[in-house]
């Protein structure tokens, strides 16, 4: 599959979008994945591509982040490895039950988490996780990989940005340090991806690759922006992103309700 240099020209630039959000406050597919949609990419070619491109830049945000020293390694392997393997049930648990009834509850839900984030304005400002004895630690550690990791692959959007709120609320990271955890947490759960579409054949490589890049510099850029203004940054980032995730899943809900 070919596209006209219009439309991977807007593929490109929604693309280095998503990885300029994502690197800061997750949801990058909130942006991307509908403009695969846009220019006519396959649903699951778009899926595909997709993921590649968001691997790829996500590898780039996360080693920046460990390169500044902003995550904390043993917590984040650890959150990976759950998640690595969560993913790949809460993927074969999406084929069997009814997604509908899981997104309603979040209707429900992001609201309450955006009002949160709005309201309480100090959170994720300070980095206290030093309070948590170490063992207490590397077990909020699986939990929180077990459950967002199953979360990635029951639903997926959000996934990042419901891995920092985690790392900041139940371990209290600093923002900053829970988008860096969430990084390599979410590079388990994509790499689990990419083989799944690369085994099934489901990558368009011409479109692909030359997205990744514009992913990758979106990624770097977000990254170096979240690095240095911290929280700041991120949190009307993660505030915005909750509330194109509220849109979506209320379209996804209601949509044909509504049209």
């Amino acid at each position: 599959m070919q596209l006209s240099f219009w439309a991977m020209s807007f593929l490109c630039f929604f693309v280095f979008l998503a990885g300029f959000v994502d690197s800061a406050a997750g949801g990058g597919g909130l942006i991307s994945l509908p403009a695969f949609f846009f220019v006519g990419v396959p649903t699951h070619h778009a899926i595909g591509c997709n993921k590649f491109s968001a691997a790829c830049g996500t590898t780039f945000s996360a080693f920046r982040f460990f390169t500044h020293k902003a995550l904390d390694w043993k917590v984040a392997g650890i959150s990976a490895i759950f998640s690595f393997f969560t993913s790949f049930l809460g993927t074969k648990l999406a084929l069997k039950i009814d997604p509908i009834t899981l997104k309603t509850v979040f209707i429900i839900v992001l609201p309450i988490v955006a009002v949160f984030l709005l309201l309480k304005r100090n959170f994720g400002s300070e980095n206290k996780s030093f309070e948590i004895p170490q063992k207490k630690a590397f077990i909020l550690a699986g939990g929180i990989g077990s459950v967002i990791g199953f979360y990635d692959g029951l639903i997926g959007p959000g996934t990042g940005t419901f891995a920092i709120i985690a790392y900041s609320m139940w371990m209290k990271y600093d923002l900053k340090n829970a988008s860096g955890n969430a990084k390599i947490l979410n590079l388990a759960s994509n790499y689990a991806s990419v083989i799944a579409v690369i085994l099934s054949n489901k990558v368009i490589y011409s479109i692909a690759l030359p997205v990744a890049v514009c992913n990758i510099i979106g990624n770097y850029l977000g990254s170096g922006f979240a690095l240095k203004k911290g929280a700041a940054f991120i949190r009307p980032l993660m505030i915005i992103v909750i509330l194109l995730l509220f849109g979506k899943i209320f379209f996804d809900v209601f949509g044909s309700m509504i049209f």
